[in-house]
């Protein structure tokens, strides 16, 4: 498809309002869905550190009980 101007190529040839909604529909949940991720990543990042910092103090405790 060939567009003489700026403004027709914006106006998609009547169709901008679908055409221009669709975008900022799929970049707006690309968006969203990236964010949510990296949320998820760091809070299991955070999880699993303070699992390893536990079990540690775990083993840590059973090393102690026994030196009496």
């Amino acid at each position: 498809m060939h567009f003489d101007s700026l403004g027709d190529f914006l106006a998609m040839g009547g169709y901008s309002a679908y055409v221009w909604s669709a975008f900022g529909i799929t970049f707006g949940s690309m968006f969203v869905l990236l964010w949510v991720s990296v949320r998820r990543g760091k809070q299991l990042l955070t999880d699993v550190q303070l699992k390893k910092d536990r079990q540690a103090r775990i083993d840590a405790a059973k090393n102690t009980e026994n030196t009496l």
